[in-house]
């Protein structure tokens, strides 16, 4: 047979058994079988279904003569795989090295997930899909699915190893509150079954109103009940919500999309800080307090931990947790926030993590092994200062916390420095994968532009 007959074949039966108005269970007997015994012959010319890259996977990847238009260390080097995709989000590669992206939701124009294959072993994406009734965020290959994490849900598509496209309809496994603010949902898989997601708190400090000037905050805060937490659930099981199947693992974050699970078997994550200090609390903060604090935290995320907000937060030039204004704290009292759980790093504020990987490769120099890399999409709210973030970091890693000071890896993103308008920045990174070669894959939000970044010179780098 054919692989063009099976693949026709395949594509009739699947139709018939996803895309009816009655359930699996109750199609033909007939139509479930022809479908599973023409899924064992695909799996047994699944080498004929695929293109004989072979040959092409042997020759050297060219990188781009200004690495797509960004700075890396001496010794690395990035190609563009595809461009003007869509506002992009979150990466993740195949195993074959078939290219994920997802696509955020606009006001005007529903978002989807972009599949890209390279053809012909350039190192360019020639072959552009794309699928799902709307778009994302966090985005995961984990056990024969492609996870989507929407704004207020968690979706899967089957998919069939080779095969660029989903073999069929996505399952929704999870739904969560529909929220205006703080809404995109990050995705991370443990070894046992469970899948964590972020619901994000859908205000800057549990205010009453939000963001008015010199507003006490809620206390307690009652959005804490089904916001500002990670939520643990089944992995494999559909119809869950919050008060279904959900655990409440974690809570006191504002919004954190980046989320990783690591080597040790413990959930980590990189989370968005408040905003307007100074622009809430006139007088009390200087433009560069209001510029620099609070910390974007990354934090190591036990069972039960709980990180403080809106109560406090994390003031990386002090090291320490201080009350918020909104709470009665003037920027250097601790009070009661000493109770928190400490974060393991504190970057400068407003950075906007969105995305975190550990690097588990072996194609970067040892230093790299086993450390973290962070997508930083840049701030908003730094003004009159110049803005920050637009940049890939590295931090290396012991067993459990850093081994040593966070370093811009990859920068140049926004196109200017200084840059004062985040309007103006031409890229802001905001996902990241690994590819099964170790290299290592950046999205942008502003012009859908993906960045292969290698390491190719092992004399000029550490």
């Amino acid at each position: 047979m054919s692989i063009q007959v099976l693949s026709r074949l395949i594509d009739k039966a699947h139709k018939e058994l996803f895309f009816g108005g009655t359930s699996l269970m109750n199609k033909p007997l007939m139509t479930r079988c022809l479908f599973a015994v023409l899924m064992v012959i695909a799996g047994a010319n699944f080498s004929e279904a695929l293109p004989d890259r072979s040959d092409a996977e042997e020759k050297p990847l060219l990188c781009d003569p200004d690495n797509g238009g960004i700075v890396l260390p001496d010794g690395f080097c990035a190609l563009v795989v595809a461009d003007d995709l869509g506002r992009g989000r979150h990466v993740e590669v195949a195993p074959n090295g078939d290219i994920y992206v997802s696509l955020r939701d606009r006001p005007d124009s529903l978002g989807a997930v972009i599949a890209l294959r390279d053809a012909d072993g350039d190192g360019r994406a020639e072959i552009r899909e794309r699928f799902s009734d709307g778009g994302g965020t966090g985005l995961v290959l984990h056990n024969d699915y492609l996870y989507l994490a929407r704004t207020s849900s968690v979706v899967r598509f089957p998919m069939l190893q080779g095969e660029l496209l989903p073999i069929g309809p996505a399952e929704t496994l999870i739904t969560l509150p529909t929220q205006r603010s703080h809404a995109e949902k990050g995705l991370a898989f443990d070894d046992e079954g469970a899948l964590y997601v972020n619901v994000g708190a859908p205000s800057n400090a549990c205010q009453d109103p939000d963001r008015e000037v010199r507003v006490p905050g809620q206390n307690p805060c009652p959005l804490l009940e089904r916001h500002g937490g990670i939520w643990r659930f089944d992995d494999s099981r559909s119809g869950q919500t919050q008060d279904n199947g959900g655990v409440l693992y974690a809570t006191g974050m504002r919004q954190m999309i980046a989320l990783a699970w690591h080597r040790s078997g413990e959930l980590y994550l990189v989370q968005h800080g408040r905003d307007q200090l100074n622009t809430l609390w006139p007088g009390q903060f200087t433009d560069e307090q209001n510029a620099e604090l609070p910390s974007e935290e990354f934090q190591r995320v036990l069972e039960d931990s709980d990180f403080g907000w809106p109560y406090c937060h994390h003031d990386w030039q002090q090291n320490k947790r201080v009350k918020a204004p909104e709470y009665g704290g003037n920027g250097i009292e601790v009070g009661q926030c000493d109770q928190y759980s400490p974060p393991i790093m504190g970057f400068p504020g407003h950075w906007a993590p969105n995305d975190l990987i550990f690097y588990s490769g072996d194609q970067f120099p040892e230093r790299y092994r086993g450390g973290a890399f962070i997508a930083f999409h840049g701030s908003w709210n730094r003004a009159p200062l110049p803005q920050g973030g637009y940049n890939v970091t590295f931090v290396p890693f012991g067993e459990i916390e850093p081994s040593g000071d966070y370093e811009i890896f990859a920068d140049g993103f926004a196109g200017q420095k200084p840059l004062m308008d985040r309007s103006s920045a031409i890229y802001r990174p905001t996902g990241l994968a690994e590819g099964p070669d170790g290299s290592l894959y950046v999205s942008d939000s502003v012009n859908g532009r993906l960045w292969r970044v290698m390491y190719r010179d092992s004399k000029s780098s550490n």
